[in-house]
């Protein structure tokens, strides 16, 4: 193989990618340095090169060729349910590093250093100034009020009424139209998302408002974008009463992602929320060589030539 294709610092960075493709009952492999998509209707090739995310919902089957040309772009691989609904798998982000994964373990893992990015995270979302002495239940209650009324805003807008959110995760057509735009929305809002953070290095797991799950961090970081994207998407595309809600969900998410450059904005707000400063490099030797053997760890007390007390 290519040299110049295993260095990672050759092949596109997220902020320069298209936000996501959905393919289900399709077959995909290599086709040059790309993929096809075989369905009913024929090939398609895909510019692997400028995708951050391919989500395989159901009937899907991909070969190893076309996924090792995936990991090779950069590009997320998902395994998804149907309408990208339910999240099964996820392939290997973009950089070998685990400079990025240290610095956001250390800062979740102190109540201080945590509190810190949970009300950046918070004031983010903002805005209008946020005192420093405000607590994280009265931050939460700005918050809530703040989606609420976006809520109403919308459902003002669009004259869909609206009730509150609510869905049956066992049966998914049992949701207004409204909601269940809301949650294919979200689930395309995740995926871009997730690959932004595997992309950087970061956790999907470690997350700081949220907690728990292997998507913690995920829901964190979506949250940031939710009023401003896709709350009115979803009500829009509800009100236009399409036959495939769904389809025209993911539709308007990739080209509101697009318009509103997501992809470019992700990992910088990641980076202010955590405090990032200059202090992580952004490119790494593990990168440079994936199969370089890890550094090992020494007590500071040890480097620095000293013994413990």
């Amino acid at each position: 193989m290519d040299r110049r294709v295993k260095d990672l610092h050759l092949l596109p960075k997220f902020r320069d990618s298209l936000s996501f493709l959905y393919v289900e009952h399709a077959r995909i492999d290599r086709h040059e340095n790309a993929i096809a998509i075989h369905d009913a209707d024929g090939l398609t090739p895909a510019p692997v090169a400028s995708l951050a995310v391919l989500m395989l919902g159901p009937g899907t089957n991909i070969t190893q060729a076309a996924v090792t040309v995936l990991a090779e772009n950069n590009c997320l691989v998902i395994w998804c349910g149907e309408e990208n609904v339910r999240f099964y798998a996820s392939g290997m982000g973009g950089t070998r590093s685990a400079a990025r994964l240290i610095w956001q373990a250390r800062l979740a893992s102190q109540e201080d250093t945590r509190l810190q990015v949970v009300k950046r995270m918070y004031r983010m979302r903002f805005e209008e100034e946020v005192p420093e002495d405000i607590t994280v239940e009265q931050l939460r209650g700005k918050e809530g009020s703040r989606v609420r009324t976006a809520y109403a805003r919308m459902s003002a807008e669009t004259g869909l009424s609206w009730s509150g959110r609510s869905y049956d995760r066992g049966n998914w057509n049992a949701a207004d139209p409204v909601n269940r735009a809301l949650s294919a929305a979200n689930s395309c809002l995740y995926g871009l998302c997730h690959a932004a953070i595997l992309s950087a290095g970061y956790s999907p797991a470690l997350g700081f408002i949220h907690t728990g799950k292997q998507l913690s961090f995920v829901y964190d970081v979506a949250d940031l974008y939710k009023v401003d994207l896709t709350i009115p998407l979803a009500f829009s595309a509800a009100a236009d009463n399409q036959p495939q809600l769904e389809r025209t969900v993911r539709l308007g998410c990739r080209d509101l992602f697009r318009e509103t450059k997501l992809v470019e904005r992700i990992i910088p707000d990641i980076r202010l929320a955590l405090g990032e400063v200059g202090n992580i490099e952004e490119n790494s030797l593990f990168d440079e060589d994936e199969a370089l053997p890890a550094d090992l760890w020494t007590p500071s007390s040890e480097s620095e030539g000293t013994s413990p007390t």
